[in-house]
């Protein structure tokens, strides 16, 4: 290669990967000083689709189904995505933006970014490394992960094993004793925050996810961690009588901060604020529950306004870009919580999968946020967007 091409060559890598390449550190992770190289050679995965496309090449057909599914026509899974091209972005210029940050605080944390790993069950379905690996990354990243109920790997573990930054997910038992065992096992691995999820009276009809999960369950070969040995057999672990005084009974039971998962109205936010959840995250499930809702980016802004600023309101769903995660902060959300896109890097490549879509996001969100004239998480605004 003579020197002419190869200065083309390192020209064309910097134009197009030149904020991906410099934003972000690379110590100490799975991906450090390979990742780069993915992307660049014969995987060419450069976003979060490409990440996707991967993982299809390499899950089982049961697997894709499962994560890549929702309920009835998947009509919801597809417009939680579709919603976001609907709103325009009103970029302002001739700002100085080679200092940005990302920063936010949360909960009296401290956060790099303004992106939590949502919760997802079953995780070894995907990649034998499971919720496990997804929290290494989580560490690795700076991440804050919230960790399912129906995880593989039990909570403790989970926490002991990664030394990740984790909240707990509940799904609660008919059997409030198993709810309080479970409680108090996140607890004592130093949890601080719960999210309730509360858009599962009953699981959904999820037509196009297969037997082979709950085969393998009840085989054995997927373990339910947070419930071996304290759910009795034909006891569910979603709760159809559940109530808002649910709240009242967590607060009694225990001391972290309790968001609730699954708000989509205002007159549940209005709820929230009464019976004194300390947060929310707009979230439909990504679209596995009800099918024919509206996205979770056309829930937000009614439940923005009616918070006020209270309590912080997150928001999950349809997430794959950061342009994506530009356009809920201007409408009002603290932060957002991805779910699918960190799962298909499971899926495509284990931890190193994951760190890699942790890395894209948060690198579009930088590069957008340059190009949108804003240097702050605080600073991006209702006026920055036109829906």
């Amino acid at each position: 290669m003579s020197q002419q091409q190869e200065y083309r060559r390192q020209f064309l890598k910097w134009s197009a990967l030149s904020t991906l390449g410099t934003a972000l550190p690379f110590s100490g992770s799975a991906t450090s000083g390979t990742w780069l190289e993915h992307l660049l050679q014969e995987d060419g995965i450069k976003n979060i689709h490409d990440l996707k496309r991967k993982s299809l090449e390499i899950l089982g057909q049961d697997a894709q189904n499962y994560l890549n599914g929702g309920a009835d026509d998947l009509t919801t899974v597809m417009v939680n995505e579709a919603a976001y091209k609907g709103i325009k972005i009103r970029a302002r210029r001739l700002i100085d933006v080679r200092s940005v940050s990302t920063e936010i605080e949360l909960f009296g944390q401290k956060m790099d970014q303004p992106i939590l790993m949502s919760p997802v069950g079953f995780q070894k379905f995907f990649h034998e490394g499971g919720e496990i690996a997804s929290a290494k990354a989580a560490r690795a990243k700076g991440f804050t992960m919230i960790a399912s109920s129906v995880s593989n790997d039990s909570f403790t573990d989970i926490s002991q094993q990664s030394g990740a930054n984790l909240w707990f997910q509940l799904y609660p038992s008919t059997d409030r004793k198993v709810t309080k065992i479970l409680l108090d096992r996140a607890e004592a691995a130093g949890c601080k925050v719960l999210a309730l999820t509360v858009d599962t009276p009953v699981v959904g009809n999820r037509e196009n996810s297969g037997t082979t999960l709950m085969n393998m369950i009840s085989a054995g070969e997927l373990p339910m961690g947070n419930f071996e040995s304290i759910l009795a057999e034909g006891v569910p672990f979603t709760d159809p009588s559940m109530t808002w005084d649910m709240i009242d009974w967590l607060k009694a039971n225990c001391s972290m901060k309790i968001l609730i998962k699954g708000i989509v109205t205002r007159e549940d936010a209005a709820l929230c604020l009464t019976r004194g959840a300390d947060g929310i995250i707009v979230s439909n499930h990504g679209g596995r529950q009800l099918d024919s809702g509206l996205s979770t980016i056309e829930c937000l802004p009614e439940i923005v306004d009616e918070v006020k600023g209270q309590i912080p309101v997150l928001i999950d769903g349809g997430i794959r870009r950061g342009t994506d995660i530009f356009k809920a902060l201007a409408i009002g959300a603290t932060a957002v919580c991805i779910g699918r896109p960190y799962c298909w890097g499971l899926g495509a490549m284990g931890q190193a999968g994951v760190e890699l879509a942790l890395d894209i996001l948060k690198t579009e969100l930088i590069r957008d946020m340059q190009l949108a004239g804003t240097t702050s998480v605080s600073g991006i605004t209702r006026a920055h967007i036109l829906i």
